[in-house]
Formats: structure tokens, sequence, C-alpha cells
């Protein structure tokens, strides 16, 4: 089974989560972010995110109303700009065709990651898990174990794809191989700095590798 990662990975969603964040930032009066930073705080959750943009992070006695005004937003707004990278959809297709199956694993809130895939995917990602009270975020391995468990693919070859050292971290706990892609929210440097091997720069790249 192939495990992708959702944001950076199979969905470019940095507009929706920039413009939530800053949404969120100046409904509470703190300074707005430019996307770049917007970009360098993602991968650990929107709760991590939204720490991460103001001052003292959950510290802050604003943090619980910042982190509610940006969910609040944001499940609104999760797809008014969001698309899937060029060579996304092709590569489901054909590893649709070739009867693999395929799951998504995120650290965004479940109800979230599952909408997103039946919005751009259906019919094309045999399962999605997101982060819920019951399943911890990556770089645990819960929600590997998961969807693993979901799609009984415990005996299988399972290979996670990510943008992130978040998720090569993931891929270690779970114990199974991770394959890192170029084209995400982390540069290739910054990939090779954390060890990743292979790293890909086109989602068609992933098919040499099954």
């Amino acid at each position: 089974m192939l495990i992708f990662d959702l944001d950076g990975t199979l969905l470019n969603t940095i507009k929706d989560l920039h413009i939530a964040l800053n949404y969120a930032l100046k409904a509470h009066d703190f300074p707005e972010k430019t996307e770049a930073e917007t970009q360098m705080l993602l991968g650990n959750g929107i709760d991590v995110l939204v720490a991460g943009a103001i001052p003292n992070g959950k510290n802050n006695p604003k943090f619980p109303e910042t982190y509610a005004t940006f969910k609040e937003y944001y499940s609104r707004h999760l797809n008014d700009y969001t698309t899937p990278y060029t060579g996304i959809l092709p590569l489901l297709q054909e590893l649709k065709a070739r009867h693999i199956k395929t799951g998504i694993v995120s650290n965004k809130f479940d109800e979230g990651v599952k909408a997103l895939a039946r919005q751009y995917f259906s019919g094309l990602i045999d399962h999605a898990q997101g982060t819920s009270e019951t399943v911890k975020k990556k770089p645990a391995p819960d929600a590997v174990f998961a969807l693993i468990k979901e799609l009984n693919a415990a005996k299988e070859k399972n290979i996670y794809i990510g943008d992130s050292d978040v998720d090569i971290n993931t891929a270690q706990n779970a114990g199974i191989p991770c394959i890192s892609v170029s084209w995400g929210f982390r540069s290739r440097a910054f990939l090779e700095s954390c060890g990743a091997n292979p790293i890909i720069d086109t989602p068609e790249e992933l098919l040499k590798y099954i």
C-alpha cells in the first residue's frame, strides 16, 4: 500500500491555509504572516501552525480563541484555492488501474482530511485518516497504523510518501520506508539535510519504485 501525506504532497493547500491563518491573526489583533512564513510553520498540525504564529504559542492566553477562529474559518474555506499538484491525479488513476491500495495520513483534523479526499480524490483513495482525540499526530505512527488496519494491509509492503521531516520521522516510527517529494512545502536541500532518500521530483517518478 502507498500511504500519502496530504498537504504539500497530494494537494497544494498553502493559499487557503495562509488566508485562514491571517484571518484568525487579524481577528485577535496579532500581526499577519507572509505566505513563506506560513509555509515554514506547516507540518505538525494546525494547532502548531497557529501556535507558531503568535507570541508564546500555546501559552498565550489568546491561543484557544485564535485557534478556534482559524479552525472555524478554514473548515468553511478548505478548497477555495486548493488544488492537486500537477501529475497527482494521473498517478492515482494509474495506481488504481494497477490495483494498488492507497491511503492518506495527515496531521489535519480528521473531518477536514476526509472532506478534501472526497472533494479531490473520490474513487482514487481507499481511505483517508486525519488526527482526532483518539489518533495522535505525526510523527507518532498512530494514524499510519490505523490506516493499515482499516485497509487490512498489515502483511503488505507499505511505503510512506511525504514532503517534510515530519513525514520522514513518521515512516521511521512506523517501521516503513519513506519516499520524499521535492515539490511540496520543504526544499530538496532541506529534505537532504534530514536524511531523505530517495527524493522524487515528479509524481510519475514514484512508479519506478513500486
